[in-house]
């Protein structure tokens, strides 16, 4: 099991939270997404390796920026 954490930027109420779970939700092996507007973090937890590109994908394709912190 692996976990990788984010930061997002642009994220400003519980839609957007939403929007970035759902968004990440869609990627194969993902068993957790913990996501908070209030402190920008993104944590991921998979049953494999995580990619981060497809992680960072994720959050741009709902409309927010993210980097591995």
């Amino acid at each position: 099991m692996a976990s990788n954490d984010y930061q997002v930027t642009g994220m400003t109420c519980g839609h957007c939270e939403l929007s970035v779970r759902e968004e990440v939700g869609e990627i194969p092996g993902i068993t957790d997404i913990q996501v908070s507007v209030q402190t920008g973090k993104l944590s991921v937890t998979a049953d494999g390796d995580i990619d981060d590109a497809k992680v960072l994908a994720a959050v741009e394709e709902a409309g927010y920026s993210a980097v591995r912190v």
